[in-house]
């Protein structure tokens, strides 16, 4: 959505329109669930930060600065919220709600094979991310997954540029460590069970 459909949806839900309201919602909550799930791991803490960060972005929509972007705003808000959340109490990470999903019964072997390749990665991927330090997971996440600009995470984290820079190339060097080791564990394991 461009900058001036954003405006037009956010001044009709000051005045109260609840369509426009639903509208910026679902225009953001999606990528705004990846971002908390990806730093907390659990779906059930996601979900509540983003319900939160939601009423809180509506409650104070008349506040909004259209000078910046509408979804920075956003992002901000649900940051702090999950910073508030880990203080009050840390959460435990589970990325196995992936593997009880499930599927359907009636699908060919192949797609199976692909499911439970895709499950193994996105928990190898979470496993790996949370390993990180908070802010290099926080930087992976908004350059890799949501697509900011170094300086935007930047203004957004309120770091130097450079710093950002350095968590993404520490954090990625690291995220290529822990896959290699995991590579050979399993090459090695792999060459016990022949």
């Amino acid at each position: 959505m461009d900058r001036k459909e954003e405006r037009d949806l956010i001044e009709r839900a000051i005045a109260g329109e609840r369509t426009a309201a639903g509208d910026l919602i679902r225009a953001h909550q999606h990528s705004v669930y990846g971002y908390i799930l990806r730093m907390c791991g659990r779906p059930e803490v996601a979900e509540d930060i983003v319900q939160e960060a939601f009423v809180r972005v509506l409650g104070n929509l008349h506040r909004f600065d259209f000078r910046f972007r509408f979804s920075t705003w956003l992002f901000t808000i649900a940051r702090r919220l999950y910073m508030n959340a880990i203080a009050k109490n840390k959460p435990v990470y589970d990325t196995d709600f992936v593997g009880s999903m499930g599927g359907s019964k009636n699908v060919p072997e192949s797609q199976i094979f692909n499911d439970e390749r895709q499950t193994v990665q996105h928990d190898a991927l979470q496993q790996a991310l949370l390993a990180l330090t908070e802010e290099q997971r926080e930087i992976i996440i908004l350059f890799h997954q949501l697509d900011w600009s170094i300086s935007l995470i930047a203004s957004h984290l309120e770091m130097p540029e450079g710093t950002i820079k350095s968590h993404l190339h520490r954090g990625r060097k690291r995220l290529r460590v822990m896959f290699k080791d995991k590579s050979r564990l399993a090459e090695q394991l792999a060459g016990v069970s022949k």
